[in-house]
């Protein structure tokens, strides 16, 4: 098995490459599916958020390149491979698992050490466990990388320094207007970056504070929390004209303000009032032509990227410290891979014993008939109790040397001095049967009227087999 990691981030491609590969959160369970039907792929967990769209994958062989990864993302998105693969970065075995555990960790945020990247990796990797997605590599690594990032945050402290996109947004305005004092804050969308967005404006000294979203019920919810005003998102063109500051973060995948509509909305300002906005959503909220406007400043996401640096010194020192613990991390999980290999060959030597076993005692009862009862069951435990202790070292040291620096050539030793090639071929044979058994029971119990093909399914391709 080989893993993976493909995509695409903050730093190594713009905004209007990242909007292009964003997964909408309806449709994500099916690009889930649809990736776990793709050629090789045996485990998969998707990962985007404003900054970065991933795809982690547990291939049966090795490919050149990502090659059915970036396959899948140029038929999910409908985009040309040459014109994304310059942008994308592929990482392989230890190097996957490094980058998942910097990412999880806030090592590879555009702000470093940010938390809420945390979340969004563990919610990904729970709808693809919940789908059938993940199995027990994936299952014991994601779980590993969710554990490493709590225990850097709590013991380092790496999130103790204010600094976040939101935080940056704020600190821009800041930038521009010297102090939030009598001004007029519209705050475009509802969620989690929005209100942290308020809390850094109300504690700047923001006097009003408007919140527009689509569902007005948020709105008027986070508008509270801020003693700010909440209006219906039919009325944004009216909360637009009297905005000194705008910022909008809202997961829509098209445009939620016009270069016309903000024109329009420039009309009705008194004293040719400067406009000051940010757009910090992937897929973009704000239309790029707004910054062609006369007295309108308007910055995205990217543009952030200097504000949050010269906030990040300290979070740097101490990322040196987390980067030791993902060192020790990685050992840890490679040594528990090394051992996972190990499973399978102690079951086929089980497996081959114990058909030595029943094999010599059938053969021994038909050449002493006159037996009874209970002298064949002296027999039969004593020849099992020879067996076990047989195999007792070898399954010991196996354990032992899988776990070592050449695991995978004892392993490998150990099976053709057994000679555990033909059972081990069996179990693999069995996996696939069953596997495919449990898929089409999925199916079927998803589509009643299906019922009655998996036995015959099932017989068939075990025939076949």
């Amino acid at each position: 098995m080989h893993i993976l990691a493909v995509g695409l981030n903050h730093r190594t491609a713009p905004v209007e490459i990242r909007e292009k590969f964003t997964f909408s959160s309806d449709r994500l369970p099916e690009a889930l599916a649809f990736l776990k039907d793709t050629k090789s792929v045996l485990e998969c967990v998707i990962v985007g958020t404003c900054n970065r769209t991933e795809v982690y994958a547990v291939l049966d062989r090795k490919y050149k390149n990502g090659h059915f990864v970036k396959g899948f993302l140029e038929h999910w998105f409908g985009i040309g491979r040459d014109q994304f693969e310059p942008y994308l970065y592929v990482h392989e075995e230890r190097k996957a698992v490094e980058h998942l555990f910097r990412v999880t960790s806030g090592l590879d945020s555009m702000v470093l050490g940010e938390t809420q990247i945390l979340g969004q990796i563990r919610d990904a990797f729970l709808l693809a466990q919940s789908r059938g997605a993940t199995g027990t590599l994936f299952n014991n690594l994601f779980k590993m990388a969710v554990t490493l990032a709590k225990r850097a945050h709590s013991e380092t402290g790496i999130g103790e320094n204010p600094v976040s996109v939101s935080y940056a947004a704020v600190e821009l305005g800041k930038r521009i207007f010297g102090s939030f004092r009598d001004k007029s804050v519209l705050l475009i969308g509802a969620g989690k970056m929005s209100e942290l967005t308020a809390k850094h404006l109300h504690a700047g000294g923001a006097s009003r504070i408007m919140v527009v979203n689509r569902t007005h019920g948020r709105a008027i919810e986070m508008a509270e929390k801020f003693r700010g005003t909440a209006y219906p998102f039919e009325r944004l063109s009216e909360a637009l004209a009297e905005a000194d500051i705008v910022i909008s973060s809202t997961g829509s995948q098209e445009l939620v303000l016009t270069r016309d509509q903000v024109r329009l909305a420039l009309q009705g300002r008194k004293g040719g009032r400067p406009l000051f906005m940010v757009d910090i959503a992937v897929p973009r909220d704000l239309d790029p032509g707004i910054g062609e406007l006369s007295n309108v400043f308007l910055y995205d996401i990217d543009d952030l990227e200097s504000i949050v640096e010269a906030n990040l010194a300290e979070r740097r020192h101490v990322a040196e410290e987390i980067e030791g613990l993902i060192q020790e991390e990685i050992q840890v999980f490679e040594q528990w891979l090394k051992t996972l290999g190990v499973t399978p060959v102690i079951r086929a030597l089980q497996e081959k014993s114990n058909r030595i076993y029943e094999e010599t005692m059938d053969s021994m009862m038909k050449k002493l008939p006159d037996l009874d009862e209970r002298q064949q069951k002296v027999i039969r435990k004593l020849a099992k109790s020879i067996v076990n202790q047989m195999m007792r070292d070898p399954i010991l040291r196996v354990k032992d040397l899988a776990g070592g620096k050449h695991g995978d050539q004892a392993l490998s030793m150990f099976t053709e001095l057994f000679a555990l090639e033909e059972i081990l071929l069996e179990q693999e044979q069995e996996s696939k049967w069953l596997e495919r058994v449990q898929q089409a029971a999925a199916s079927t119990a998803a589509a009643p009227e299906r019922q009655g093909a998996i036995s015959f399914n099932a017989a068939e391709w075990l025939a076949g087999s």
